[in-house]
């Protein structure tokens, strides 16, 4: 019969760049939320009594569990199917954001951001599991770049929310408490999703061997966790702003939506860029990332203004060419699990980095520089061997 003919090759291709861009507007709503707590993360948890290791701690914490987890959500995942259900339970712990309006104590703020940094853990390889059934059909990378391009339209918005909060008087807590908004409508645009993609799996087949391989995946998880320990984290340059003086807190915000705009642009581009060099692209993130302390922690503002835009470059080169890459390397049937180990990798060097760093900070930022330094040559040697174990191979494209 006509309706049970399977939909056609264009018909896929579709609904597979529809369902890319309803998760992407998911994605923004999500991204409103919870880069727009991100935003004000150093400078909120400083009014609460926190330091700067306390604030370099906390954030390396909340990015390890969000990335750590994600190694068993991502196995749950491949083995269940039922990725719009682990999409749904993630996105509702994003409302331990608006409760940040009531944390009287920094250790109560802590609790709330690590929380949501759980919900990323739970949703993340579900989600990105889907992006790269789909990005098959139109791309991988240009599937993966238009995705978190939208992902990074909220992570501007999101501080604009934060900044205009503190600029009119009302503080921290009705900017966190308006971020409930967009979360009521985040679970609108995840049921049009589901209902137009209840079958994930249908948009790619391959015949790759159903397991992750070691000689692939060791190289290029080493590769990332350097490259992550280099990489400071927001919350700490947002802390040097705030105790240097070097702008106001309703700015502070601002600077960070820059950032995201500028992860917007490098999204796209770097996505484009994937299809055509492949993992090379990977090693445009270490030369990134080091040049980052050199104006992020310097005391002058228009140095730590771009430094903050270089850092929304790493943020747009990071996610956008990891994921393409790492699905173009796995199977579709452990890519849940593979997208979770990759992700605890990723968090782990976030976290030794974050903390490091914010340790360091309390005694020069040239230790932070010589520390970013270590780490970035190492992740070039690892990308070395990971593009010699290749051996002249192609990134695995069925």
């Amino acid at each position: 019969m006509q309706e049970d003919r399977p939909p056609s090759g264009a018909a896929r291709r579709q609904t597979a760049f529809r369902i890319i861009l309803i998760l992407g507007v998911v994605s923004l709503l999500g991204d409103i939320v919870s880069n727009g707590a991100r935003s004000v993360t150093g400078p909120y948890l400083l009014t609460l009594g926190g330091s700067a290791a306390i604030v370099g701690l906390v954030a390396g914490i909340g990015e390890f569990t969000g990335y750590g987890l994600r190694a068993l959500t991502g196995l749950y995942s491949d083995q269940t199917r039922h990725y719009w259900r682990t999409i749904y339970i993630g996105y509702g712990l994003l409302i331990a954001i608006p409760f940040l309006a009531v944390a009287a104590t920094w250790e109560a703020a802590a609790v709330l951001i690590i929380t949501e940094r759980v919900g990323k853990a739970i949703r993340a390889p579900a989600r990105d599991t889907i992006i790269s059934l789909a990005s098959f059909r139109v791309g991988r990378g240009w599937g993966v770049g238009v995705h978190k391009a939208l992902d990074q339209v909220g992570a501007i918005i999101g501080p604009l929310v934060l900044s205009a909060a503190v600029l009119w008087g009302a503080g921290y807590e009705a900017g966190f408490a308006l971020l409930t908004l967009p979360i009521a409508l985040l679970f609108v645009f995840l049921f049009i999703g589901k209902h137009t993609a209840p079958i994930p799996g249908v948009f790619e087949r391959n015949e790759m061997e159903r397991n992750i391989d070691p000689r692939r995946f060791v190289p290029f998880a080493t590769f990332l966790f350097l490259s992550m320990a280099g990489f400071a984290s927001f919350p700490l340059i947002s802390y040097h702003i705030k105790v240097q003086g070097l702008l106001t807190d309703p700015q502070i915000p601002l600077v960070y939506a820059l950032a995201m705009t500028v992860s917007t642009a490098i999204a796209l581009l770097i996505g484009w860029t994937y299809d055509r060099v492949g993992t090379r692209a990977l090693l445009f993130i270490p030369c990134v990332n080091l040049a980052i302390p050199f104006l992020a922690f310097s005391g002058s503002v228009p140095l730590v203004i771009a430094g903050t835009a270089i850092w929304g470059v790493g943020i747009g080169l990071h996610e956008t060419v990891m994921r393409a890459a790492l699905a173009d390397r796995t199977t579709t049937d452990v890519r849940g699990q593979a997208f979770g180990l990759i992700y605890a990798v990723y968090g782990a060097g976030w976290f030794l980095g974050s903390t490091v760093m914010g340790i360091l900070y309390e005694v020069s930022v040239t230790h932070i520089i010589g520390f970013v330094a270590i780490a970035e040559v190492l992740a070039v040697v690892a990308y070395l061997w990971m593009r010699r174990g290749l051996g002249g191979r192609k990134e695995m494209r069925t």
